[in-house]
């Protein structure tokens, strides 16, 4: 790279500061890219994304309080740097990261791996444009769909029960019964069979519980059980929604509206 071709634009967000330290040192050696910025958190890395449009982006997949996948989820709607994962996650959960060239690096990496990584990233900067990143954005979704069904074994280690603890009693809800969920701020209502209950819990997390083979993320806002689903519609702009009851329907964002079709045939 020229002296006058500016550097690549990196963004790493990692919660463990030795792993930062690590990925910070083997950056460093490539004269082509830039550090611009270092995330304890998903809010942070949320916030850097936002403010510093970088070019790449080393993303944590599992993170305190706001992992990666809730990373990619707040910034649905914006323009994606190249993502490179890295997680602890065996390798037959992320083979479907491979197909559209979202690359990762299994901790512990070693340098030789890191530099595979970063080179991978590099040319997908120089051969996609930013509209053609946006393209891609749906099937990183479906992707990332894909690569937690197989890390719970299709569902084998999916939640059967939830347990919502309030006013100083335990319900236990049967998930069976769940029909779809909404996020609600801090929490998320769950609507059943016998009713309404508000539950503590983020959207992200109760995506990876429950039974991939059962339900379906159709919007950062809503969880639908995929035999609740009773129509589909799709927008003129590419995003959509599907009614799960007489008069109810949920959002289905662009990003997601690919894989939701594919899963209902």
């Amino acid at each position: 790279m020229s002296s006058e071709t500016p550097r690549l634009r990196v963004v790493l967000a990692d919660d463990e500061p030795m792993a930062r330290t690590s990925v910070r040192a083997l950056l460093s050696r490539d004269p082509e890219v830039e550090l611009v910025a270092e995330c304890a958190n998903g809010m942070q890395a949320v916030e850097a994304v936002r403010a510093l449009h970088p070019d790449i982006l080393f993303l944590d997949i599992q993170m305190p309080g706001m992992g990666g996948f809730d990373v990619i989820e707040a910034l649905e709607d914006e323009q994606l740097p190249v993502i490179v994962f890295a997680t602890a996650f065996d390798r037959y959960a992320l083979d479907a990261f491979e197909v559209h060239a979202v690359d990762y690096i299994l901790k512990p990496f070693d340098d030789e791996r890191f530099a595979k990584a970063l080179e991978h990233a590099k040319e997908r900067v120089r051969q996609s444009s930013a509209t053609q990143q946006s393209e891609l954005f749906p099937e990183l979704f479906a992707t990332l769909g894909e690569g937690i069904a197989a890390a719970q074994g299709a569902g084998s280690g999916a939640l059967r029960r939830l347990t919502v603890r309030r006013e100083g009693r335990v319900e236990i809800i049967d998930t069976n019964t769940l029909m779809w969920i909404e996020a609600a701020d801090q929490y998320v209502v769950l609507h059943t069979q016998t009713g309404e209950i508000l539950m503590r819990e983020s959207m992200g997390q109760l995506e990876r519980d429950l039974d991939p083979a059962r339900f379906q993320r159709v919007h950062r806002s809503a969880i639908v059980a995929l035999d609740q689903i009773r129509t589909l519609e799709r927008f003129s702009g590419g995003a959509g929604r599907v009614q799960v009851d007489d008069d109810k329907w949920l959002p289905v964002s662009r990003s997601r509206l690919a894989a939701l079709k594919r899963r209902l045939g």
